[in-house]
């Protein structure tokens, strides 16, 4: 009987547990299967985000190439000496080929007169015959026909009977013009194709085609170098046979038929992210079988389940349930039982904190359940490189604890971050996204720091802060440093909020003139703090306390009420605020602002306030709410640090701005920097085609303001025109520029 019933339990197991193994090694080979797919659909998808990358930047070179012709193309002279009855090939060369080869590398530049003819022909600066560019025209053809044809129509003809060439509409470039590719040198090469034409308005009897100036730049190893740079590739090359390259891209000529291929080392960050979590894929598949196996061997066992059933309890209230690591009282008690029984001759026992960096932000865009699997995919990889008799604990949301006992030296323990910091250095992939997630690390050791456990549990979160101060993503050890920073942190926080309250802060400002800077149109208030004790204290030392204590909003609208105050002695001028993005995203901005404006019964289009790009790091529906309702009340909106970061054009596109602030890095290189003056005007041309007013910051010298006066810039701002002054000398200041003062006088020279 006792046979017959183990048997039927015995096959009563088997029924259960076999299907239950079968469907463990099947989810383990689809999971892999979804990895192999995963990391595939990965790589083909940077490789498309790749070639669209590199297709953007060679049509932006093409745009460029159309840019740099525009000199010699739209210009009256040019006009003049292009035309049949005053044709001057020797003013073209010296005009136009040479000086396109010489200030921009031009290869050929060829010009056809208004019979489609070719009357002249230059090879990096040099003249050749004519008859040599029959192969060229014939390529690009289209290109020259699609140039003359527009040209023709933008004739207008006048009540009079005359004829006028109506200019193409201000953007990038003023000229007409078609760009593509053909083949120089049985190379690739960029071609741009441009309507010689005039300055200004010209009246005509009879409308009839232009003549026509052709550029080629060849793609040599150099300028494929510039653009693999620009558009993020590796080993850009060109090939006339990709040979079965799985990233390349196919160049046409204006006629469609193929003259190359662009291939290069596509970055497959699905592979490499599978070769990485390769062996721990199998580490786990080995694992799960073994438990499995494990399993089915103790679960025939009826002695045991009880014993079992009373250990998966006994887990289940000293680990956390979303990672499986220990929790907070596991910690604590491994702890303490670790300091209990420390010795010397044990070695030093270390305590880290471990804290995801950013980690409110993967909630906030992604979602709960992402950061859910950020956590899960944490801790997997923690535990890996967790070593043997270490005590690794979830103990908060995004925290985690490492207890790692007798470690030889300060050294190992380093030793240790290190692998967990390079480990990290992988980006997850996590809904469809690759994150990448940085760690801030603090630690203690024990005896140096102390035998407390809640000395040394002090100390390491002294340490974390201290890490994450030093800029995130890296590791601090507890020094006695730390705890006078915290102190005096804590005693600045205190006084800056007394200064609030109390009204101790200063409020200077600094002129925003016309760009010949005699007159000022508005002015930027700036906040300044002298302390009793403390002496003068810079705001980059208290604007980020301010953030991390949660006074941010209390100085900024401390700064708005004193500039609306002040500037009411100033109804001519205009007044601009900086914002930060906390207190922008406050939800009671829109209040404040106008409670403020209400108080002060300052005009609303006399405002403007200053954003920087951070404040989109939150959800773009939500802050461009914000804009409009700014904006609905008559307040005007200023970008500020406009280029510093990686979407500038992106934001310009989808948020109403009315002011645009270039940043001052790019006037600072206007005297060293070869092409910035050319990038500069291209940023003002940009905020002009956008309906934008421009200002130039940071202008300390007399040869930026000369150079920006050449430009269409609105307002210049810097220590050269007028360092930030108390309220009290703003009239001062207006008189200084306005009058017959040196700075006037230079800007006019």
């Amino acid at each position: 009987m006792v046979a017959t019933r183990t048997d039927t339990g015995t096959r009563l197991a088997n029924a259960i547990l076999f299907p239950v193994v079968g469907l463990v090694l099947l989810a383990i080979a689809f999971s892999v299967a979804l990895i192999v797919y995963t990391s595939r659909s990965a790589d083909i998808a940077a490789l498309n985000s790749e070639r669209s990358l590199l297709k953007g930047s060679t049509n932006l070179q093409l745009e460029l190439l159309a840019k740099e012709q525009e000199g010699a193309a739209v210009w009256d002279q040019s006009f003049f000496y292009s035309r049949p009855e005053t044709l001057s090939t020797d003013w073209l060369d010296s005009n136009v080929g040479l000086w396109l080869f010489s200030n921009y590398g031009h290869d050929q530049a060829v010009i056809l007169d208004i019979h489609g003819r070719p009357i002249y022909n230059s090879v990096r600066g040099k003249r050749h015959p004519v008859e040599e560019t029959s192969g060229l025209l014939e390529d690009i053809e289209p290109l020259i026909a699609g140039v003359r044809a527009r040209f023709i129509a933008s004739f207008n003809r006048l009540p009079s009977g005359l004829y006028y060439i109506e200019r193409p509409p201000s953007g990038f470039t003023r000229s007409l013009h078609e760009t593509g590719m053909t083949v120089f040198e049985g190379v690739p090469a960029l071609v741009s194709v441009t309507a010689i034409g005039p300055e200004l308005k010209q009246f005509l009897s009879a409308r009839r085609a232009p003549a026509v100036l052709i550029s080629l730049k060849k793609l040599d190893p150099a300028r494929l170098q510039g653009l693999a740079e620009r558009s993020g590739v590796r080993g850009l090359r060109s090939v006339t046979d990709p040979d079965g390259a799985f990233a390349s891209m196919e160049l046409r000529d204006p006629r469609n038929a193929p003259i190359g291929y662009l291939v290069w080392q596509a970055q497959n960050p699905g592979s490499s992210i599978l070769y990485g979590v390769g062996p721990v894929l199998f580490f786990l598949a080995a694992t799960i079988a073994g438990l499995t196996g494990l399993v089915l061997y103790y679960t025939r066992q009826n002695t045991r389940r009880l014993a079992e059933s009373e250990a998966r309890a006994q887990h289940a209230a000293l680990h956390d349930s979303l990672t499986g690591l220990a929790n907070r009282d596991y910690f604590a008690t491994s702890f303490r039982e670790e300091l209990a029984s420390w010795q010397v001759g044990k070695g030093l026992l270390g305590v880290i904190y471990i804290d995801l960096d950013h980690f409110k932000d993967i909630n906030d865009t992604l979602g709960h359940a992402a950061g859910d699997e950020v956590i899960r995919e944490a801790a997997r990889r923690l535990r890996v490189l967790v070593p043997e008799g270490a005590t690794l604990a979830r103990i908060s949301g995004d925290e985690f604890a490492l207890l790692l006992p007798g470690c030889e030296s300060r050294e190992r323990i380093e030793q240790m971050l290190k692998r967990i910091q390079d480990r990290f250095a992988v980006p997850m992939y996590i809904g469809g996204n690759h994150l990448h997630i940085s760690l801030s690390v603090g630690a203690a050791i024990a005896p140096h720091d102390s035998l407390s456990m809640g000395e040394l549990l002090r100390k390491a979160d002294i340490a974390l802060y201290s890490a994450k101060a030093g800029g995130r993503g890296r590791w601090a050890f507890f020094d006695a440093c730390m705890e006078e920073h915290v102190r005096t942190r804590e005693n600045l926080a205190h006084a800056l909020r007394e200064a609030i309250t109390n009204n101790r802060l200063g409020v200077v400002y600094q002129p925003q003139t016309t760009i010949d800077g005699t007159k000022v149109l508005s002015v930027e208030a700036l906040l300044r703090w002298t302390d009793a004790e403390m002496g003068v204290i810079s705001p980059s030392t208290f604007v980020p306390i301010a953030e991390e204590t949660g006074l941010i909003n209390d100085l900024g609208l401390y700064v708005l009420r004193r500039a609306c105050e002040d500037a009411a002695a100033w109804p001519h001028l205009g007044l601009a605020v900086n914002v930060s993005p906390t207190q922008f995203r406050h939800p009671r901005f829109i209040e404040d602002l106008r409670d403020t404006l209400e108080a002060c019964g300052f005009e609303p289009s006399r405002l403007e306030i200053e954003v920087t790009e951070s404040v989109f790091a939150d959800n773009d529906i939500d802050i461009l709410k914000i804009l409009t309702q700014v904006q609905d009340m008559g307040v005007r909106v200023a970008l500020d640090d406009f280029g510093v970061g990686y979407s500038s054009l992106s934001y310009l596109r989808r948020f109403p701005f009315d002011t645009l602030k270039i940043d001052r890095s790019f006037i600072a290189d206007l005297e060293v920097a070869p092409h910035a003056h050319a990038i500069l005007s291209t940023i003002i041309d940009l905020g002009e085609a956008l309906g934008m007013k421009v200002v130039a910051e940071g202008i300390e010298t007399r040869q930026q303001a000369m150079i920006l006066q050449r430009t269409n810039c609105d307002r210049l701002q810097g220590f050269y025109l007028s360092r930030p002054v108390p309220s009290a000398r703003i009239a001062e200041a207006e008189a200084r520029l306005s009058g017959e003062s040196q700075v006037a006088v230079s800007l006019r020279a």
